[in-house]
This record gives structure tokens, C-alpha cells and sequence, in this order.
């Protein structure tokens, strides 16, 4: 049977004309999906379109799109439009962001982000599935009978979560038909899989039919990968907010993030940061060093109830070099 990998390129610096060349080479080479993200760039439902008409196998996901720059409404028709131009490819990934990109990039206010996710899911199952809108039981709006001018292609177009906390986690179990981690260590999946049982349960659902898609590092260049692994933990600590933070130091690193944080967040010392970074993070967090390690425990971490891995595409490469990487990562058939 195949191994389900998907393939996810970096929001930053992205080149347009390399990631669908990346899209199509993962088409043929049997990758199970490709994903795009969102951040203050590319837009990405366009971007989607464009890799649709390119390819013909390979699953498209949102990796991930945000609940409040969007109404739910249109989320649900982005998502139906896709799905329709891609013949039933899509994968809708969503999540929440943070406030500093939905206030000061989007200019909405970031309130309820739980209940926000929450109603776009009722809000796209709703539609999709021909009934009108005052029939989600959404709890932030009061929505009019509207249903979807359009037929679409599918009426349950999975829809994959990113979460980080117990409560957002557990509602996955409850309403979604995946759940993609970041940054969460490897061994610790158990817990993120308990809470999603729960929700499970009280939605009368099997956990089992719940997927599990991390966006899992994956750096095949020997020491070389090892020292990059620690620049890029270094960077989620100290540079991205407290989520990450606060998720390792649950898990045990918390002497580690401190020091990890303190060094990154003066300049002076920034560059001292990665080297706090500790083999047991790296092991941990990534997945670092020559090819062949990478591939079999790549293979050997999905025995820890991954579905399948969503890989880190690296960024600002020449298209041989990230060819190389794509073919090197490919899945077994």
C-alpha cells in the first residue's frame, strides 16, 4: 500500500512558477496531497485553482487559511469553487492565525477564535450539503435562509484543523475530519489523540476516522540539516509569540524555551540561540540528517498515530535541488 506523505511550500519568498512545477512533479511521483499556505502574500484559493488545472491525482489543501479574514460564507464557496475546478480534490485546512495578523493585517477583531472555527465548519457543511444557512445552529451570527447558488462536486469536503490547545484539539474530535499539529513533539501525540477521543464521544464519532497531519520538519543534509534544525526551533521559540513556547514547556523543554527565548530576544545574543537548542528538541521537533536516516524515520514516526505527514518543503532553493528533495522524500508505493 502506499504511504500517504503530503507536501507543504513556505509562505515566505514564495515562487509561484517553482511550487506548481513542485505540485506537478508530486502528482506524478504519488504524493497523497499539496498544500499551500496563507500568511500577508500570495492569496491562496487562486493559487489552488492554478495547481488544479496542472494536476490530476494529487490532493490540494489550505495549509492553512484563516477563520476571520474571510466570512464563513465564503470560505464554504471558496471551498466548493476548488473543489469543483480540482474534480473533488480539495482539503480545507483552517485555523485561526493570531491577533497580531488578524487585527493589524486583516483589521478585524479577534474575538471568540474557538467559536469562530467552530461556526465556519457548521457553516460549510451546511451549505455544501444543500441546506440554508439559518439552519448551522452558527453561534455568532443569525444567518438568513441563503443556500449555495451552485451544486457542488462534493458535499463533504474534508476539513482539517491546526490546533495547539486541549479545547480547540477536543473539538476536532467533535466537528472535523483532521487535526494538523505543528511543532508538536512526535512521542507526545497520545495526548492531542486523547483529547480528540473525547470530542469524538460526545459527537458519537470513531477517533479512528479522524486523520492526523502534522507539518513535520524534514532536513536530509547530514550535520548540515542538524545545524538548520536548530536555527528553525531557535526561531519558532524566541520568534513567533508564546504559542510554541508555552506548547514545549507542557511537554518538558520549559528551562530549555526559557533559555532558548532569552538569548533570541536580545539582539546582541540572537545568534547564540540555536546553539541552546538541545538534541533531544531536534530529535523531538524535526527530523534531521543524512537521507537515508530521514527516510526510514520519517517511516518509523508513523507508528506514533500519524496518518500522514504533512513535509516542510525548504525554501530558497534552485528547482534541481528541491526536485532532488521532493524525489529523495517521495512515498514508497
Amino acid at each position: 500500500m502506499t504511504e500517504r506523505t503530503g507536501l507543504l511550500a513556505f509562505w515566505k519568498n514564495y515562487d509561484r512558477q517553482l511550487y506548481l512545477k513542485a505540485a506537478i512533479l508530486a502528482d506524478e511521483l504519488g504524493y497523497d496531497s499539496f498544500w499551500i499556505p496563507e500568511a500577508w502574500g500570495y492569496e491562496i484559493f487562486s493559487l489552488l485553482s492554478e495547481m488544479a488545472v496542472h494536476t490530476k491525482q494529487v490532493k490540494l489543501g489550505t495549509g492553512i487559511v484563516n477563520v476571520f479574514s474571510r466570512t464563513p460564507g465564503l470560505i464554504a464557496m471558496n471551498a466548493a469553487t476548488v473543489d469543483e475546478i480540482s474534480e473533488g480534490r480539495l482539503i480545507l485546512g483552517i485555523g485561526t492565525s493570531g491577533k497580531r495578523v488578524i487585527e493589524g493585517f486583516h483589521g478585524r477583531p479577534f474575538t471568540k477564535p474557538l467559536t469562530q472555527v467552530r461556526d465556519v465548519i457548521r457553516v460549510t457543511r451546511t451549505l455544501l450539503s444543500g441546506k440554508r444557512l439559518n439552519e448551522s445552529d452558527a453561534k455568532l451570527h443569525d444567518y438568513r435562509p441563503f443556500d449555495l447558488a451552485m451544486k457542488p462536486v462534493r458535499t463533504d469536503i474534508p476539513i482539517y484543523v491546526a490546533a495547539l490547545k486541549q479545547k480547540s484539539i477536543t473539538s476536532i474530535g467533535e466537528m472535523a475530519d483532521g487535526w494538523i499539529p505543528t511543532f508538536w513533539p512526535y512521542t507526545e501525540l497520545k495526548r492531542g489523540h486523547a483529547w480528540i477521543a473525547e470530542g469524538a464521544a460526545k459527537a458519537g464519532r470513531d477517533p479512528a476516522e479522524i486523520a492526523t497531519a502534522p507539518f513535520t520538519t524534514v532536513i536530509p543534509l547530514g550535520d548540515a540539516g542538524i545545524k538548520e534544525s536548530r536555527q528553525i526551533i531557535s526561531f519558532y521559540i524566541g520568534g513567533m509569540g508564546d504559542y510554541y513556547k508555552e506548547l514545549l514547556s507542557s511537554f518538558g523543554y520549559a528551562d530549555e524555551c526559557k533559555r532558548v527565548e532569552d538569548l533570541y530576544r536580545d539582539k546582541a545574543t540572537r545568534s547564540q540561540a540555536a546553539d541552546a537548542v538541545t538534541d533531544a528538541m531536534i530529535e523531538s521537533l524535526t527530523i534531521a540528517g543524512d537521507p537515508e536516516h530521514c527516510i526510514s524515520e520519517l517511516r518509523r514516526r508513523r507508528e506514533y498515530g500519524i496518518t500522514f505527514p504533512i513535509v516542510n518543503l525548504p525554501s530558497n532553493l534552485p528547482w534541481e535541488m528541491l526536485e532532488m528533495f521532493i524525489r529523495t522524500l517521495a512515498p514508497a508505493r
